[in-house]
């Protein structure tokens, strides 16, 4: 069985993980890239697997272990910049409801 974290477990063991290297938190510049870096290689893996390019024989594509380390990356960043990812996420869910609901209704 897998253990179930709450976003705010995840952040601190992201915090903690990364507060035991020499380097520490890159800056926001240098986290971007990495996370550009990221959602590049999570689309290298959907087009080879659901679009038309050919994989080659060597590459590695698991489309899990690329989306988690872009979750990674965003944790890094919400950290960083101290921003809590429960609170956000209500209040961007709450902004969506609000603001966002009829823009996506079939017409």
């Amino acid at each position: 069985m897998t253990q179930d974290y709450t976003m705010s477990q995840m952040q601190e063991m992201v915090d903690q993980w990364i507060s035991n290297t020499d380097i520490g938190y890159f800056d926001n510049l240098t986290n971007a890239l990495v996370l550009m870096e990221e959602v590049g290689e999570l689309a290298r893996v959907i087009a080879r697997t659901n679009g038309q390019q050919v994989s080659k024989s060597e590459e590695m594509l698991n489309f899990e272990e690329e989306l988690l380390d872009i979750f990674w990356v965003v944790l890094a960043l919400a950290n960083a910049n101290k921003v809590n990812i429960n609170k956000a996420f209500k209040e961007n869910l709450d902004k969506k409801n609000n603001r966002d609901l009829e823009r996506f209704r079939k017409k």
